[in-house]
């Protein structure tokens, strides 16, 4: 153990002075613990009252109070202090009973110090693992209860429990879900919940932007560097300096730009488009994808040393119809938002929703239940007032039914479910784009890589 370092705090117990002073000795000699003896119960009751420990050596037979007493009163006064008991060879079926009353091991007299240490070792171990529990049990609670974080399936909470683990480092995370399935939102609680927390959040849309402007936008360019360029401008990796860069929809990168970015995560090193000097700048890079990037890479599309390099930690966003528990949440955070509390749904209305399957995921109920909100005649919304087609269910499930769910991509899933609310909307590109939650040149971008087009 470094010098410097909090040492774990041993109390040994024993009635025989001698014993106790040569653990003392044999403990302090290793130089990994701070130890304290008491030759009685009710001295060692005191000492565990007027100070915390660790770990104790407890003596299972002893005047007046007994060590079962004792680990009772531990136990109770200090559960997280691990005990471990000293007994005789004829007390082996008392100290097994010991146990089932907390105590984590037992060792019998005379003792074999290597086998104690590794005893001590293995029950400070456990006490830490204890202790990082709660405190990660204490650190989900909280991230639940973050004003934009909505769900108390378990499948989200397993969600919360890497971005609780993952929040202080400095990991690349790649967050991996369909469409609407929230994947900035849990990118932006990461950065809230980083060191990085006072610096900016940069969110780019990789899809949304031409590969003939995206790496413009990512590193900056120089004046004169591309036509309308008339002035200088700083990139995105620029204006994160210190936070975080979130690069949605990274699997949509161009292969040209793919090696510039590779270079940067490696380096945090750049230049702008048209500019010679090699700039340096200190960025946290989460992205996130509704490919299956293993896929692109078998298919060429995506290198596989940068997909190494953003998914040192990956996060698996669930879909809406996997937590549908959390349906009944989202619809109270949503009313609260849109209507400040003043609308409620009906127990009608709110069957419809948990029934439905939200291909469109978390931004398609949103958007139902604005629409709804907006819509009804009074304070309830009603099942008529809501903007789900039961023939489009229908349909869906039926292109579905022409292929195993299981066999198809994220992809295949967003190109089925853009055909049919253009379909729902009567190929309205500006409502669908609305409903969808994405702006018209999303939309248009989608269409042209589906290779979807208007039916004449």
């Amino acid at each position: 153990m470094p010098d410097g370092s909090i040492k774990p705090k041993i109390l040994v117990v024993d009635d025989e002075e001698y014993l106790c002073e040569l653990l003392k000795e044999e403990l302090l000699s290793t130089k990994m613990f701070e130890v304290d003896i008491a030759n009685d119960g009710a001295q060692a009751i005191n000492k565990i009252q007027s100070g915390l420990y660790d770990l104790v050596l407890l003596d299972i037979k002893m005047p007046r109070i007994s060590g079962i007493e004792v680990l009772k009163f531990i136990k109770e006064f200090s559960p997280d202090t691990e005990v471990i008991m000293i007994t005789a060879h004829g007390d082996i079926k008392l100290a097994v009973e010991t146990i089932k009353l907390g105590a984590f091991d037992f060792i019998t007299k005379p003792y074999n110090f290597d086998e104690l240490l590794v005893s001590i070792q293995n029950a400070l171990e456990r006490r830490n693992l204890k202790l990082q529990n709660r405190l990660m049990k204490k650190e989900i609670s909280r991230l639940i209860h973050d004003d934009e974080v909505v769900g108390q399936s378990k499948i989200f909470k397993d969600v919360l429990d890497i971005v609780a683990k993952v929040a202080g480092t400095d990991a690349t995370v790649l967050i991996y879900g369909e469409s609407g399935t929230g994947k900035e939102v849990i990118a932006r609680l990461i950065h809230k919940n980083s060191p990085r927390r006072d610096k900016p959040f940069v969110a780019i849309n990789c899809a949304a932007i031409p590969d003939t402007l995206i790496e413009s936008e990512l590193f900056g360019h120089e004046k004169g560097a591309f036509t309308d360029a008339y002035t200088s401008k700083p990139g995105l990796v620029e204006i994160a300096n210190g936070g975080t860069l979130f690069l949605d929809e990274v699997g949509d990168l161009s292969q040209y730009v793919q090696p510039k970015l590779l270079r940067f995560i490696e380096t945090g090193e750049f230049r702008r488009v048209g500019g010679n000097n090699i700039l340096k700048v200190d960025v946290r890079i989460i992205s996130a994808t509704n490919k299956d990037l293993s896929e692109e890479v078998r298919k060429g599309n995506f290198r596989e040393d940068l997909l190494y390099r953003l998914n040192v930690v990956t996060i698996r966003l669930p879909a809406l119809r996997e937590r549908k528990e959390d349906i009944p949440l989202f619809v109270d955070y949503f009313l609260k938002k849109k209507t400040l509390g003043r609308k409620k749904m009906s127990p009608e209305a709110m069957k419809i929703l948990i029934e439905y399957d939200w291909p469109g995921n978390i931004r398609e109920l949103e958007n139902v239940i604005e629409r709804a909100a907006i819509l009804a005649k009074d304070d309830l919304i009603k099942p008529g007032d809501l903007a789900i087609k039961p023939e489009l269910k229908e349909d869906y499930y039926a292109k579905l039914a022409k292929k195993p769910v299981n066999s198809l991509s994220l992809a295949e899933l967003e190109k089925i479910h853009i055909e049919n609310v253009l379909k729902a909307n009567n190929w309205n590109k500006s409502k669908t784009a609305e409903v969808l939650g994405i702006s018209l040149k999303t939309l248009y971008l989608k269409l042209k890589r589906y290779g979807i087009t208007e039916p004449f």
